[in-house]
């Protein structure tokens, strides 16, 4: 046997016992005339010769036997809880079983529906009307014992009740924190997908078009074969230290939201270095920049700028190599900041570095959460992608 069942066999054991002298305690009281549950009738106890039986053997069968006995069912309460309430109610209106039957309906309310709760209660509260039809006359004593046995199931009903709402709202606690945890881990994954995707399609952008580059033209100047794979190695040197912080995160722990490690952010005084890496892939970008100090632009905003810059640069380097790119960021404090990135779509079907297609509309949930709004498309021969983010004054 396990140590739980046999912790919890022995607890069922121990109740059974505290049952069993509580039972021998009211069988004394209602021979003083204290009752606490309407009795019904007596259980005759005359066998074969018990009239020449001494005494103390017939207060031994009424006061012992019949309460160990009694209290022996409710080791199978938890197995029958209805069951055993029952017969242990019925029993109670003819012997000192009440303390039994208390226990047994506790187990029915704590264990059962309310619809068999009610049912089994109603059929513990029946003896107390059809005692006092019973009576002669309506005494300050048979008043008093059904007003005690209808507190005393009440009271047992009660608390099985109140301890199973417990039990429910307890569970329930621990289905909505499992299901908290799913959605913080969800939510991690997709800040990690989105993180992964702008981080790293950006570099990998970069070695693709410099090993492009190096593949059409191998009789390049040495001095420009020797830029190219110093730009891939320092790309590929940046795309695993990226990668590293970013799966550094993945492998925390899950912790409650917001007390998650985030990997360090790039903020709008960042852009510089990033359209300087572009240029030196070959990229001309036509900024025009009308935004009177970059590093006064919010965190929030400009990191999202940011994320849209690089999106639009690494898709320009995917879909549009050796296109100029035309870039326009506007923006004041209590105006916003606004923001337009537009390039030629080229002719035919030349060679294209594969996506996703999924680096957009990460954009557009990224400008959203940010409180924004973001838009793209094509005209024409032209794609643009536009945002409009705020700016607090």
């Amino acid at each position: 046997m396990t140590e739980p069942a046999a912790r919890r066999r022995s607890t069922e054991l121990l109740i059974a016992a505290g049952s069993a002298a509580l039972c021998v305690s009211v069988g004394f009281a209602e021979a003083r005339g204290l009752s606490m549950y309407p009795r019904l009738s007596s259980l005759p106890f005359s066998l074969p010769g018990a009239d020449h039986l001494p005494l103390y053997l017939a207060a031994l069968m009424h006061y012992g036997m019949v309460p160990l006995a009694g209290s022996a069912l409710l080791l199978g309460r938890r197995r029958w809880p209805v069951a055993v309430a029952v017969a242990l109610t019925v029993l109670a209106t003819v012997t000192p079983l009440i303390p039994a039957a208390l226990a047994a309906l506790f187990t029915v309310a704590s264990m059962r529906s309310t619809q068999t709760t009610c049912a089994v209660t109603a059929a513990a509260l029946l003896p107390l009307p059809l005692y006092l039809a019973l009576q002669p006359s309506l005494a300050s004593a048979p008043l008093a014992t059904a007003l005690t046995g209808g507190v005393l199931v009440g009271g047992a009903v009660g608390w099985g009740l109140f301890l199973r709402g417990l039990h429910d709202r307890g569970k329930q606690a621990r289905a909505q924190a499992v299901l908290r945890a799913e959605q913080i881990r969800q939510r991690e994954r997709e800040s990690m997908a989105r993180e992964m995707h702008d981080v790293l399609a950006h570099r990998l952008s970069l070695l693709s078009v410099h090993a492009g580059a190096l593949e059409v033209n191998p009789g390049a100047p040495p001095e420009q074969v020797a830029q190219a794979v110093g730009v891939i190695r320092s790309s590929a040197h940046q795309a695993m230290e990226d990668l590293q912080q970013v799966l550094g995160v993945l492998r925390t722990p899950l912790q409650a939201e917001g007390a998650r490690p985030e990997p360090p952010q790039p903020t709008l005084g960042d852009l510089a270095p990033l359209l300087e890496e572009s240029r030196t892939a070959g990229m001309r970008i036509d900024l025009t920049d009308d935004v009177p100090d970059w590093s006064k632009v919010p965190a929030t905003t400009g990191r999202t700028a940011y994320r849209i810059v690089q999106e639009a640069l690494t898709n320009a380097h995917k879909h549009a190599p050796g296109h100029d790119v035309r870039m326009t960021l506007r923006g004041a404090p209590g105006a916003g900041l606004s923001l337009k990135i537009s390039n030629t779509i080229p002719a035919g079907d030349g060679p294209r570095l594969p996506g996703s297609g999924s680096g957009l509309t990460g954009l557009r949930e990224r400008a959203a959460l940010a409180g924004g709004d973001l838009t793209y498309g094509r005209d024409g021969r032209t794609h643009r992608v536009q945002a409009q983010l705020p700016w607090p004054a």
